[in-house]
């Protein structure tokens, strides 16, 4: 099917040719971008059928030669070659001697149940622990100042530890578990002031991401989440290979003393992280959003409302949502709500001391695109999807 898609093309969506054209100024010079993603020069316009001719042979070759060709066989050879000639320090000895690693995820447990996911270098911390921080703050109901107040402060908690601990596993200064015990989350839930902003900001991170799910009758639940980093990754498309390439070495610092230094072999902190629960009453739940330094938010707000205050799935990804700090191509710090809260609520976190800004949206793609699948007991599926997003949920 992806040979296929590749090679008769694709309808462009309305987000790709948004970004497209927001984006032009600072990708239309990146080797083999133009020739990719631009129609005559100028950005597609949506319903646009975009090929990828190149990608699709070395997608069928891939189905050839199996998967291990990518990386020690003929495509690598060919990506090497156009690496160097693009002028990149990326070397064909680097792809042959990159292995995928299999880890156990992290995990917190609530009364609800038990939530999964991704460890180091991931950002999956974050998500567990505003979920664990929040469940301990005993709020009663969605859409109140407890509810956003709670999951705020609980967020910049999370988002303190992660910018401590998360890298590269095999550099890790301390267990990421620790912070998910009991102990520690009842510490640090109750250094959460119920009334109060923390001041913020902190240093934020960035990304640009797809996350689907999926189940079947069987049982099997699958949270899945891809990312080329900026909204075009580096905006190189390899010639011989049609591959693009992402950018996540851009999370790595210069700064030697940095928590994620740039140094050779090291994997770098990205924002990925896709979430599982598997819930006391039998549920399964594969949940998850792109969005970068939204992700671990919005992925607390649709759980939260299902979860934990029996808001219907799809009612929980639609309603208002918010963000705190940057997210993909903003430079905005403070805390950002779509402007179908209620004045009432909104009043009472300024007077909170949150640097709070309504944006003039009722759905924005700032707040991510978040969507969930469920399995149920009995065997039933249930999903949802957001309608900030050009994706869906379907039956098959």
């Amino acid at each position: 099917s992806a040979v296929q898609h590749a090679r008769t093309g694709v309808a462009v969506t309305r987000s790709q040719a948004q970004l497209t054209a927001d984006k032009l100024a600072e990708l239309k010079d990146a080797p083999g971008f133009s020739a990719q993603f631009l129609v005559d020069g100028k950005p597609p316009e949506v319903g646009h059928i975009q090929k990828a001719e190149r990608l699709a042979d070395t997608l069928e070759h891939l189905g050839r030669a199996g998967l291990e060709d990518y990386y020690r066989g003929d495509v690598a050879h060919e990506m090497a070659a156009d690496l160097e000639r693009i002028g990149s320090p990326v070397t064909r000895a680097d792809l042959e001697r990159y292995r995928a690693v299999a880890r156990e995820p992290l995990s917190v447990d609530l009364p609800e149940g038990r939530i999964f996911n991704a460890p180091p270098p991931t950002q999956g911390l974050a998500s567990l622990l505003i979920l664990g921080l929040y469940s301990r703050l005993g709020v009663k109901r969605a859409e109140s100042f407890d509810f956003i107040h709670g999951l705020v402060e609980a967020t910049k908690r999370a988002f303190l530890v992660r910018n401590e601990v998360v890298r590269d596993f095999e550099h890790l200064k301390h267990d990421p578990a620790h912070f998910l015990t009991p102990a520690a989350l009842d510490a640090d839930a109750a250094r959460i002031d119920r009334r109060r902003a923390l001041p913020w900001p902190q240093p934020a991170k960035r990304g640009d991401t797809i996350w689907l799910g999926a189940a079947d009758a069987s049982g099997l639940v699958v949270s899945y989440i891809q990312s080329i980093f900026f909204e075009f990754g580096s905006g190189c498309v390899l010639p011989r290979t049609g591959i693009l390439m992402q950018n996540r070495g851009a999370s790595f610092s210069l700064d030697e003393r940095a928590v994620n230094p740039l140094t050779p072999g090291r994997r770098p902190f990205h924002t990925l992280n896709p979430a599982l629960a598997v819930l006391r009453d039998g549920r399964v739940m594969a949940y998850g959003t792109m969005g970068g330094e939204g992700q671990p938010q919005t992925q607390a707000a649709v759980f939260s409302r299902h979860v934990l205050h029996s808001v219907p799935l799809g009612e929980a990804i639609e309603r208002p949502r918010w963000l705190l700090g940057r997210t993909w191509g903003s430079t905005h710090t403070n805390l950002r709500l779509e402007n179908r809260f209620d004045e009432d609520v909104v009043r009472a976190l300024v007077s909170a001391g949150h640097d709070l800004e309504v944006l003039p949206e009722a759905f924005s793609d700032t707040m991510g695109h978040a969507g969930a699948v469920i399995y149920t007991p009995k065997r039933d599926l249930e999903g949802a999807h957001d309608p900030r997003a050009d994706g869906g949920a379907a039956g098959i």
